[in-house]
């Protein structure tokens, strides 16, 4: 049978009001009668019930976390952020995956009302106002992450990938580059937008044209996704010498089909990808990515939201800004190098 309150307000010789308040740490409780109490639940193997609790409280101490997809190494990052911060506050997460559905979204969104969550911790790029205002309509706080709209929420934590692909791209400049090509995914909306203006910026600054051709979007930012890039670069009269990759995955395919195509990287082509997932380290050749803040995204992220269920700190963020931006760090690595001279006179094409 479960230790009760009752049990060790009896071992205690209190009453049940103040083996409460000591449980809670409430202050009227004297030091010393806290710690006695606080020995004799921990000898009784007493388990505080978090039904009652939330009885109590009217909160389920419960947080929503919804994620574009668990199998993204870059989602799993960001989750393990979240989990850190959330640790020892009290609060449970409750994850689910829309799997960049918006059907799926809803009915998630839909499930995390009915269960009464406390707050939600959005990391879907393209969660919608419609799920938004479903949530804001049952008075439940929201911080979303890296969304396509994230100025349009209240509280929202993005990263800067407009100086994140700006730097990649002068990287390669720096290495003597001139024909840079872009692979987007147009499925991402704002991500790979911001992506792309940061490389116009950067070969805009040094002068340097982007023919139609070296900007190729994909269905996706996935390997397969990279593969099917590197086709349309292979049949170029002129290919590129440097390849900028939407995000780490698709640099991971593009790699894959460079190699089965006898490209050698970084020989004749650089290639670089973006996010710095775990395996980016380890491809062949290690990649040169761009290291986005995952775990502390995620970590800033939980940190707003249980600040936003924390009255004390509640008005305080009201007055401050809602948006916070941050900043990753270039990643050299070896799949980039000195543009070699003339690479059509040294290799005709690296056509098929």
């Amino acid at each position: 049978m479960a230790v009760t309150v009752k049990d060790i307000a009896e071992k205690a010789g209190v009453s049940h009001t103040t083996v409460s308040r000591a449980l809670h740490g409430n202050p009227l409780i004297p030091e010393e009668t806290r710690e006695r109490i606080r020995q004799i639940a921990l000898d009784l193997g007493y388990s505080p019930s978090a039904a009652a609790r939330a009885l109590k409280t009217r909160r389920s101490q419960v947080l929503g976390v919804v994620l574009s997809s668990l199998d993204d190494p870059f989602f799993s990052e960001i989750l393990e952020g979240i989990e850190e911060s959330v640790q020892g506050s009290g609060y449970s997460l409750f994850i689910a995956s829309a799997h960049r559905d918006p059907e799926r979204e809803r009915g998630i969104v839909q499930t995390m009302v009915e269960h009464r969550v406390d707050g939600v911790i959005i990391c879907s790029t393209s969660f919608s106002s419609e799920q938004s205002d479903q949530l804001l309509q049952y008075g439940v706080p929201m911080v979303v992450v890296n969304n396509q709209a994230a100025e349009d929420f209240r509280y929202s934590i993005y990263h800067d990938d407009v100086d994140g692909s700006r730097q990649v791209t002068q990287h390669l400049i720096g290495l003597g580059h001139q024909k840079i090509a872009y692979i987007g995914n147009s499925d991402s909306g704002r991500t790979t937008l911001d992506r792309l203006t940061g490389f116009r910026q950067a070969l805009d600054a040094a002068g340097l044209a982007v023919p139609a051709e070296f900007v190729y979007e994909t269905p996706g930012g996935e390997p397969e996704h990279g593969m099917e890039a590197v086709g349309h670069f292979l049949d170029l009269p002129a290919p590129p010498t440097a390849l900028v990759c939407y995000n780490d995955m698709m640099a991971i395919g593009v790699l894959k089909a460079l190699r089965e195509a006898g490209v050698q990287v970084p020989r004749e082509v650089s290639v670089t990808g973006f996010d710095n997932i775990i395996f980016s380290a380890y491809t062949n050749p290690p990649l040169t990515t761009f290291d986005q803040p995952k775990r502390f995204i995620g970590a800033e992220a939980a940190r707003l939201l249980l600040g936003l269920l924390n009255s004390a700190t509640a008005q305080e963020l009201s007055t401050q800004p809602n948006v916070r931006i941050l900043k990753g760090s270039l990643l050299v690595r070896a799949s980039t190098t000195t543009a070699i001279i003339s690479p059509y006179e040294r290799r005709k094409t690296w056509k098929r």
